[in-house]
């Protein structure tokens, strides 16, 4: 059967994954700098007779071919850059780039794919269709390499019916995936704000245009756009995250520096919600005598799963891992590059457990402490194999 075959093949490769996963985790480069890590890509596709093409710079594209007749195509995709943090000391494995860490389990998400390459090239006679093989780099960085490899044709020649895309998630144990039909990942764009009005000394207050109490009065009134504005069926996030007003105890400075985040669950809403935003904080330092000057940096959109695309990925892990194993996953209202591809096609991006509370393997993403358990490699390879070659012999 083909459970069993992947899952033997899942385990032929399994320790050779790790080996890779570890080479990336020591060697990991920032958001399109991935030129080592695209070489290494790119060696192991050589080696595993796999043609593929650059794109995005670093990016890297490979095919898989299968040798039974049948058009169908399907694209899986791996982020493959890494985040300006200093890992903590004491791994074997530790990255080897100061101040540079795979915090956020891309060297997993990378290692994975040319794991599931490695399997299904070596399953090309079993079945037919085409599967698109999609290295990314540039996913923790605006603009996101995703929307730069869509420009540049990623999803074209051939085009995919769909695309899959996992990814680790440490708050769910090693050996269970979660998946989500629907809205699953928020936009995410970024603001910035500078309100500018006359310092003086902060006994005189009336002779002043104090900024930081204008810039309260922002904050402050910025929170009715989520509270009032937004449709309550409609999750919205906005949240201030650096506050800079080079005063003192007795200066009152003459502006204030603000960044924040704008997250949310629909494109037409979000339009509006950064005319209202802008509207709002300009219109209230006006009346109190200073001036405004609001930036949104739109970001990523919002993460759609696909409902016939992730129903049936879903049930395809049931049948690999058992239902007791597979979870359903709430929103989330981080952001995710994989977005971009979630808007121009079926989309299905599910997580991986990497969790392992009784090894003490729980840390969040995006913090020094970030680890996995490897054993979800052997998971990720497998079962990413049976999805893909579940989806390409099964009748639309």
């Amino acid at each position: 059967m083909l459970k069993e075959k992947i899952k033997q093949l899942a385990d032929d490769f399994f320790e050779e994954t790790i080996k890779f996963r570890r080479h990336l985790h020591q060697y990991p480069e920032l958001s399109f700098e991935e030129y080592e890590t695209s070489a290494f890509v790119k060696e192991q596709l050589d080696r595993l007779g796999v043609p593929y093409e650059s794109m995005a710079n670093t990016g890297v594209v490979g095919l898989i071919y299968g040798e039974k007749p049948s058009t169908k195509v399907l694209a899986l995709r791996a982020d493959m850059d890494a985040l300006p943090i200093q890992e903590v000391d004491g791994r074997s494995y530790g990255s080897q780039n100061l101040g540079v860490m795979h915090a956020c389990g891309h060297d997993v998400h990378t290692s994975s794919l040319l794991g599931v390459a490695a399997i299904l090239q070596s399953l090309k006679s079993e079945f037919g269709g085409t599967i698109k093989l999609i290295f990314q780099p540039g996913e923790e960085r605006l603009p996101g390499g995703a929307s730069i490899m869509i420009k540049e044709g990623v999803l074209e020649n051939p085009v995919p019916t769909g695309i899959i895309g996992q990814h680790v998630m440490p708050f769910i144990e090693t050996g269970k995936v979660g998946f989500r039909v629907g809205k699953y990942m928020a936009s995410c764009d970024e603001l910035f704000m500078t309100v500018k009005g006359q310092g003086g000394h902060g006994a005189h207050p009336h002779q002043n245009i104090d900024p930081i109490a204008i810039t309260a009065q922002i904050i402050t009134a910025l929170q009715q756009v989520v509270s009032r504005n937004a449709d309550p069926r409609i999750p919205t996030v906005l949240s201030w995250g650096k506050i800079v007003g080079n005063g003192a105890t007795n200066i009152i400075p003459d502006e204030v520096y603000l960044e924040g985040t704008f997250r949310t669950f629909d494109e037409k809403w979000r339009a509006e919600a950064h005319e209202r935003m802008v509207k709002m904080a300009t219109g209230i330092a006006e009346s109190m005598g200073a001036t405004c000057d609001f930036e949104v940096r739109k970001g990523y959109p919002f993460l759609i799963n696909e409902e016939r695309l992730t129903t049936a990925s879903r049930n395809f892990a049931v049948e690999y891992l058992g239902e007791e194993n597979v979870v359903e996953l709430d929103i989330w209202p981080a952001a995710e590059d994989f977005s971009y591809y979630s808007q121009e096609t079926n989309a299905c991006f599910y997580r991986l457990g990497t969790g392992n509370k009784a090894a003490g393997i729980s840390s969040a993403v995006h913090t020094p402490t970030f680890d996995v358990d490897e054993n979800a490699l052997k998971v990720s390879i497998g079962l990413m194999s049976y999805i893909t070659l579940r989806q390409l012999t099964t009748s639309a």
